[in-house]
C-alpha cells in the first residue's frame, strides 16, 4: 500500500472527495507541515500553527497510480488559489501535496508540469516532504457521512462523477495543429476543431452497433462505450452516457440561434456534438449526439492490443 498527504482547503469535503476515488482504501483527516505538536482545531483555525488542513490517503498502486490520483484530486480544487478554496480563507486552507517517499517527487514534479501547462498564470499548490502530521479530532474524521447536510465547498456533483473515474488524462496529449491537420480528415478537422456539424444519416458510426469503443479522433483518450449506444433516429450515434463522466466537457452554445449544451472532450478539447435531456428515461434520460467524424472505433477484441484492455468490463 502507498500513501500520500493531500491538502485541498476545508478537510470535510476533501476527505469525502478522495475517499470516493477507485483504488482509494482509506482516508483521515489531520493537520500537516505546521511548527506545533498536536495542535487542536481551534489552534489551527487561528492561524498561528502554521498547519493545514490535510487529508491522508492510503491507496492501492495497483489499482490506482499516483499520477491518476493527483489527476483527480486536482479535479476537486482551484489550483490558481493561494490560500483560499471556495469560501474559506487562510493560510489552513492552501493546497498542498506532501509526500513521505521520494521516489514520488519525480511523478509530483511531471504532474504538476502537466497542471501548469493548462494556465496562464502560476498555480499556488505547494509540494514537499511531509514534516510532521497529527490526526484531527474524533468528530472531523468521515465529517460529511456523519453530516450529510454539513458544509462543503466542493459540490455534490463531483462527488459521484469521481467514483465513476476510470480514465488518466495522462495517459493521452494532444498533438500540435499541424500534426492534426496531417493526421485528421478534412472533415475531421472541421468537425473537431472549427465546430463543423457533419451530414446526418450519411456518417461512420450512425448505425454502428457493434462491441466496442469510441475514442476521440484527435488525442486516442476514451469517450463512449458500445454498451450506452442507442438508434435515436436523429441521424448521428447517439449514447446515453460517456464512458466516464469526466472525459468530457459540457459547455453552453447559442450559435444558429439556438441555446444547446455542447460537449468537448477533455484532453483534446475537441468538438464532439451536442447532449440533449431526450434520451430513453430508462438509460438516464440523455441523449449525447455526436459526430462519427470525432471518434475513432476500437473493436472490442482488438481492445487489449490497443492499450484499452482495462475497460473491457465495461463492454458488452
Amino acid at each position: 500500500m502507498s500513501e500520500i498527504y493531500l491538502a485541498g482547503g476545508c478537510f470535510w469535503g476533501t476527505e469525502k472527495y478522495l475517499s470516493s476515488i477507485p483504488g482509494v482504501l482509506s482516508t483521515q483527516a489531520g493537520y500537516a507541515n505546521g511548527t506545533t505538536d498536536s495542535p487542536t482545531y481551534e489552534e489551527v483555525c487561528s492561524q498561528s500553527t502554521g498547519h493545514a488542513e490535510t487529508v491522508r490517503v492510503v491507496y492501492d498502486p495497483q489499482k490506482l497510480s499516483l499520477e491518476f490520483l493527483l489527476e483527480l484530486y486536482y479535479g476537486s480544487i482551484n489550483p490558481l488559489s493561494l490560500n483560499r478554496q471556495g469560501g474559506d480563507v487562510g493560510r489552513q486552507y492552501r493546497t498542498g501535496i506532501y509526500y513521505t517517499d521520494a521516489n514520488d517527487l519525480p511523478v509530483i514534479e511531471q504532474s504538476l508540469a502537466r497542471l501548469q501547462m493548462r494556465y496562464d498564470r502560476r498555480i499556488a499548490i505547494e509540494v514537499k516532504p511531509l514534516s510532521n502530521y497529527f490526526p484531527a479530532e474524533e468528530y472531523h474524521q468521515k465529517y460529511l457521512d456523519k453530516n450529510p447536510g454539513g458544509y462543503c465547498h466542493i459540490a455534490p456533483a463531483q462527488f459521484e462523477k469521481v467514483k465513476q473515474a476510470v480514465v488518466n488524462p495522462a495517459d493521452y496529449s494532444l498533438p500540435d495543429d499541424e500534426a492534426l491537420r496531417g493526421r485528421l480528415t478534412p472533415l475531421q478537422y472541421q468537425v473537431t476543431q472549427q465546430q463543423t456539424t457533419e451530414p446526418p444519416f450519411q456518417n461512420e458510426f450512425d448505425h454502428q452497433f457493434r462491441p466496442g469503443i469510441y475514442v476521440d479522433i484527435t488525442t486516442g483518450e476514451p469517450l463512449f462505450s458500445s454498451s450506452d449506444k442507442f438508434d435515436s433516429g436523429c441521424g448521428w450515434p447517439s449514447f446515453a452516457k460517456p464512458i466516464d463522466p469526466n472525459v468530457v466537457r459540457e459547455q453552453t452554445d447559442s450559435s444558429h440561434g439556438m441555446l444547446r449544451t455542447e460537449v468537448k472532450s477533455r484532453v483534446g478539447d475537441a468538438h464532439l456534438g451536442h447532449v440533449f435531456p431526450d434520451g430513453p428515461k430508462e438509460l438516464g434520460g440523455q441523449r449525447y449526439c455526436i459526430n462519427s467524424a470525432a471518434l475513432r472505433f476500437i473493436p472490442k477484441e482488438e481492445m487489449e492490443r490497443e492499450g484499452y484492455g482495462y475497460l473491457l468490463p465495461l463492454v458488452r
